[in-house]
């Protein structure tokens, strides 16, 4: 049986904030909000376990988006007079909160969830952290003056939370960096040295995740302009291969990433996107089973996991729920077929 597991977030419940869309509004204020968190986080831990996924994470019910519930406790940076800014190299506009001084964390990020999260499941747990290099290009920067700079800046605060998070008993870490693939020479220059300051001294799991982004329709048009062979990954690959980071997730359901990139990854444990997170339609467990046996051309048995291609926060509830249980399903498929089919 193949390991399973997310990207990272999922649909937030329509009682805690709005639904269908990446930065959504809260329904709930103050204690209610808090309690609010928490539910939603215990109900997708449970609807995790029930679709039978081996490796469960919070589902990021606590944060508004992936990179901004981050910064919420960094001080240096100022989200009263947020500014229109591009994210992604233009791809799309977002009101993004200004870097104004000297970065440094106001205290714990994710202590609560991380708990909460460790206390209500008994299989491994993995916990999410925006990437270095996407947190500075999703942030106005008025301090530091180079990316490159205030990326190291932000990886010591990673790092520290990332420390704290393993003693809180996870399993997994991992860094969301969705910008590997659209700054491609930045990430091979300093993105990955970077992202290995925001490791240092962790002897649980590390992880990366790297896509082509959320099924909004910004990202989407996108990937038409991408042709038909996706090589975003060819630039970072080879040096991810020889970080100390243990595993990477990437996005190939659906995608026209060609499989045999997934070579370059030689000594690492590859998170195979089997879902589409752009897409309402449900994968059959076949066609899971076909990503996967497709993939192990390149990547040995033992260091195949199971994954969704991306977050799956926008898309509908239901639809995520089944969409669980198809990867569950298709993984258990190609499970059962020899090593040598």
């Amino acid at each position: 049986m193949f390991e399973t597991t997310i990207a990272g977030s999922l649909p937030k419940p329509a009682w805690l904030a709005e639904t269908g869309k990446l930065w959504p509004q809260w329904r709930p204020a103050g204690e209610d909000l808090a309690r609010a968190k928490l539910d939603a986080t215990l109900l997708w831990i449970k609807l995790q376990e029930e679709a039978g996924l081996t490796v469960i994470g919070d589902g990021e019910m606590s944060r508004q988006h992936f990179v901004h519930g981050f910064l919420e406790r960094v001080a240096g940076i100022d989200f009263a007079h947020k500014v229109e800014m591009g994210i992604r190299n233009d791809r799309y506009k977002a009101m993004v909160p200004q870097v104004v001084a000297p970065l440094a964390l106001t205290g714990r990020v994710h202590e609560t969830e991380a708990r909460f999260l460790r206390a209500h499941t008994a299989r491994r747990i993995k916990f999410t952290l925006p990437g270095p290099m996407t947190i500075v290009d999703t942030v106005a920067d008025r301090f530091y003056g180079d990316r490159a700079k205030m990326a190291f800046a932000f990886a010591e605060l990673l790092n520290q939370e990332a420390l704290a998070l393993q003693a809180d008993g996870v399993d997994i870490i991992q860094f969301d960096e969705p910008a590997f693939n659209v700054y491609m020479d930045d990430a091979a220059a300093w993105g990955v040295q970077a992202l290995e300051r925001a490791a240092q001294g962790l002897t649980c799991t590390t992880a990366v995740h790297i896509c082509y982004g959320y099924g909004i329709p910004a990202n989407v048009d996108w990937k038409k302009t991408l042709g038909q062979e996706w090589r975003q990954y060819e630039k970072v690959f080879p040096a991810l291969a020889k970080s100390s980071i243990r595993q990477v997730s990437l996005e190939c359901f659906h995608s026209h990433v060609p499989a045999d990139l997934m070579a370059l990854l030689q000594g690492k444990d590859v998170m195979v996107g089997v879902i589409d997170v752009a897409s309402d339609e449900l994968e059959t467990p076949e066609q899971v089973a076909g990503t996967i046996e497709e993939a192990l051309r390149f990547v040995p048995r033992h260091r195949l996991i199971a994954c969704t291609n991306c977050g799956l926060a926008p898309m509908r509830r239901e639809v995520a729920e089944a969409k669980l249980r198809a990867l569950v399903a298709g993984a258990a498929l190609a499970g059962q077929k020899p090593a040598s089919a």
